[in-house]
């Protein structure tokens, strides 16, 4: 026996998920309210004529009427489930008897009394189906029955029956049964049958039983015939009911998450090819949808049963409602719902379903407004992401860098790049003390400006001139000497040094010959150059000030490459990005015990693709790019990927624009050298000649300058010559920095001292 008739509930206690209609029921029966006609309604399989059979029993019981039949009596046994039935007691197809000849055959008979029971009862189902003819015929009996006559009218369309016969009736809507009440009612219903069903095929039962108990029950039955020794298993439930695997779903919205086209449209191949219906892969796309909209606008959702689904793809789609934005969802729910009707009747369903794909892919090519919605959401998203502070104390500078004019940027990072590059062999060493403290923070201003490791190009940034030994070597004709340069020879704060060369570094429409070359190991000079060999003076520690004692490294890390030991060991063929994406969570975790601030920046990376041995990440926003290409971050990913995936690999990071401007990746290419920083007190003059910063360049003119007003005024240049001019005395005349400035603040601005009382 089928299980929905061998489970059919013989009570109204039994009826399961519809308790607004037997509750009432139930009260009426217990009082002796009883009707001479009711109006069941609602989907199908959710309990109409079963609960009209448990009316007639009710009614007839020898104890009744009665809301709990007692079962054993001769009218509860012959109307129970699997019953003979009682003769008093006719159940009625209208869709196969609804014509008026039938209902006048009907009226007769229920003229007579009941032969043996309480109440003649007569169950009509699908009354819908009666014509207005028939209806007429009953129209008077309805209205005015004998005592003993009760109507049941069950239909699924109650605005087809006859207003007349319906405003006749107590009409009770039956709803479909909530997920979970079904669920409850298969997992007892198992248990009583002994079958072992794997908890993921419960909900591909629900889904396909729409909410009716009666078709949930016949799907479940039918996996239950075919189950092996292990039970119903989920892979058989997925090819027997023709449901999208879940991993196709779930490489589906990673890949839109990344943006990733190939792997889209891969996906879509793998289930044609293994004969799924595309419409129907769409509706169950729709249904993830749904789900992942929900699960972030409710992060609870699974536990308050909104969501439906097995707990390991609920943990998927929290991560990828992180994500995506809700506009975003909410504009592929748009394009997908459209699919879906474009795909009634379609003789070529896969080429929708790619349009449809292509669609969601491209927000640029909307019009709509919801197009504009999701590009505003990524704009916003990736400004969240950039503005966000930089933790303090691994290597980041921790101030924000400050905005400086193209002038600025393109005037100073040539002079600033001299000073290291070639010192002259007749330094004084009582300039170590002034020099020592700026340098020492240059690798770590210098380094976040690559995307990926390459060397600076040595025919580029080599002096080849016999001059080049000279301080002013490899400076601009129109450039004033080295002592004009009051930044070389005054002391300042080290964390002042990255929020000022960063500016710099972020110009990406300097072309590469005219960035300064940066400073390279002794062993690439050439040899004609002695002085350049030998550690200069201003490397040396200085005796006078504790802050300075630190040595300076002027080989910053940037001209090797960053895993270059790992080149030779052999990457896992056999993994892509789509299965990176899948153990994201888990590399994210590995990331975030060795290193918070790396797992910080792979939160807004994605996984663009995998080629060869190498891991190529995406990020939004070029700054976090190049944070996330600095050695210290890169091997901690490397670290995380042996750790979850056992490969050893290298990882390069990219910004995610499609295709960025090439003077911008050439600035990416080759890292930018620390600019010296400059007194704290002024800053430095922002105009210089345009005919030596294009000396190194080639001739290649520069960008207009600004405006006349950003030329510093004659005062400022004296000031600059005479601080530089003070560069050449010793150190027992050397000024303290504080005690000039408050010298300048007292004559040039008037300013008074505060008492320290």
């Amino acid at each position: 026996m089928a299980l929905y008739r061998k489970y059919r509930p013989a009570t109204f206690a039994e009826v399961v998920g519809q308790e607004h209609v037997t509750e009432p029921l139930s009260t009426a029966l217990a009082a002796g309210r009883i009707n001479h006609a009711y109006l069941f309604s609602g989907p199908r399989g959710c309990g109409k004529t079963s609960s009209a059979r448990i009316l007639a029993r009710s009614l007839n019981c020898e104890q009744g009427p009665t809301p709990d039949p007692c079962g054993v009596c001769a009218s509860c046994v012959a109307l129970a489930p699997g019953g003979p039935g009682n003769i008093d007691v006719t159940e009625l197809d209208a869709a196969s008897h609804g014509g008026v000849d039938d209902t006048r055959e009907l009226r007769d008979r229920a003229f007579f009394a009941p032969a043996e029971s309480r109440y003649r009862v007569f169950i009509v189902d699908e009354a819908h189906m009666i014509t207005t003819q028939g209806f007429n015929a009953l129209l008077k009996i309805v209205e005015e029955p004998p005592e003993h006559l009760v109507f049941v009218f069950a239909t699924t369309e109650p605005d087809k029956v006859l207003p007349t016969i319906r405003s006749r009736t107590h009409h009770y809507p039956f709803r479909l049964i909530p997920p979970g009440t079904l669920r409850r009612l298969m997992e007892s219903i198992c248990a009583d049958e002994g079958a072992v069903v794997a908890p993921a095929v419960y909900p591909l039962v629900i889904r396909a039983g729409g909410g009716s108990a009666r078709d949930s029950l016949s799907v479940l039955d039918q996996l239950l015939a075919g189950a092996g020794p292990e039970g119903v298993t989920y892979e058989r439930a997925v090819a027997l009911l023709g449901v999208t695997d879940v991993a196709l779903i779930d490489d589906m919205v990673d890949a839109l998450a990344a943006g990733d086209r190939a792997v889209v449209f891969e996906t879509v191949d793998k289930l044609v090819e293994a004969g799924h219906d595309p419409r129907r892969f769409a509706s169950d796309l729709l249904q993830r949808l749904r789900d992942v909209t929900l699960l972030q606008a409710v992060p609870e959702a699974a536990e308050r049963g909104l969501v439906e689904a097995a707990a390991d793809e609920v943990a998927r789609m929290v991560e990828q409602a992180d994500r995506i934005g809700p506009a975003t969802l909410a504009r592929y729910g748009e394009i997908v719902h459209t699919g879906l009707v474009e795909m009634r009747g379609a003789t070529a369903p896969r080429l929708l379903l790619e349009l449809l794909c292509a669609r969601m892919l491209l927000p640029a090519a909307s019009t709509a407004d919801a197009g504009l919605l999701e590009r505003l959401e990524r704009i916003e998203r990736r400004n969240d992401i950039a503005s966000s502070p930089r933790g303090g104390g691994e290597g980041d500078g921790g101030a924000a860098p400050r905005f400086r004019r193209p002038s600025e940027r393109t005037a100073e990072a040539p002079a600033a790049a001299v000073a290291p590059s070639a010192p002259a062999p007749s330094a004084p060493a009582a300039a170590a003390p002034a020099t020592a403290a700026p340098t020492t923070v240059s690798p770590s201003t210098a380094e976040p400006s690559r995307v990926e490791p390459v060397r600076p190009p040595v025919e580029r940034s080599a002096p080849s001139r016999p001059d080049a030994g000279r301080p002013d070597a490899g400076r601009p004709a129109a450039e004033p000497p080295a002592p004009e340069r009051p930044a070389a020879q005054h002391p300042a704060p080290e964390r002042a040094a990255p929020e000022r060369a960063a500016p710099e570094r972020a110009a990406p429409g300097r072309p590469a010959a005219e960035r300064p070359a940066p400073a390279r190991p002794a062993a690439e000079r050439p040899a004609p150059e002695p002085p350049a060999v030998e550690r200069p003076a201003f490397e040396r520690p200085a005796p006078e000030r504790p802050a300075a004692a630190r040595p300076a490294p002027v080989e910053p890390p940037v001209a090797e490459p960053q895993d270059e030991p790992r080149q030779t060991r052999p990457a896992a063929a056999s993994l892509d990005a789509a299965a990176v994406r899948r153990v994201w969570p888990e590399i994210l975790a590995a990331a975030k015990d060795r290193k918070k601030r790396t797992a910080a920046l792979l939160v807004s990376a994605t996984v663009r693709a995998v080629e060869g041995d190498t891991l190529v990440l995406s990020i939004g926003t070029a700054p976090l790019a190049r944070l996330l290409s600095e050695q210290s971050n890169t091997e901690v990913i490397a670290e995380s990927l042996h750790a979850v995936l056992g490969v050893q690999w290298r990882v390069r990071c990219e910004h995610g624009d499609p295709a960025p401007p090439p003077a911008a990746r050439g600035g990416q290419a080759s890292p930018q050298p620390a600019a010296a920083p400059r007194r704290p007190t002024r800053p430095p003059p922002t105009r210089r000649s345009t005919a030596g910063a294009t000396d190194d360049a080639g001739g290649e003119p520069l960008p207009p300058e600004p405006a006349p007003e950003d030329a510093p005024p004659d005062d400022e240049e004296s000031m600059l010559a005479e601080a530089a001019a003070g560069a050449t005395t010793s150190p027992a005349e050397r000024r303290d920095p504080e005690e000039m400035a408050i010298e300048l603040l007292t004559s040039q601005l008037g300013a008074r001292a505060l008492d320290q009382r």
